[in-house]
């Protein structure tokens, strides 16, 4: 299966000195089967990659210059919910 992903880009958010997890969540919460969320970040998130690998999300995560990419999905195939 090909999976869509969102990108939520929070660096804005966080120069604003907005908490961007409501929105993280919000994003989350919206993903349908087949859907995934990119997070954009200026650092790792480590507490949010816990919270969802928690919630049986699958997670992969990208380092580039500056910042950031941590994708977010779930395994539809092994889920058994």
């Amino acid at each position: 299966m090909t999976r869509k992903f969102k990108t939520l880009d929070v660096r804005p958010l966080l120069a604003k000195g907005v908490e961007p997890f409501p929105a993280i969540r919000a994003s989350v919460d919206q993903l349908r089967p087949g859907e995934g969320l990119s997070v954009v970040a200026p650092f790792l998130p480590s507490p949010l990659i816990e919270k969802l690998a928690g919630e049986r999300f699958c997670i992969r995560v990208e380092h580039h210059v500056g910042f950031w990419i941590t994708h977010f999905w779930r395994d539809e195939g092994s889920a058994g919910e």
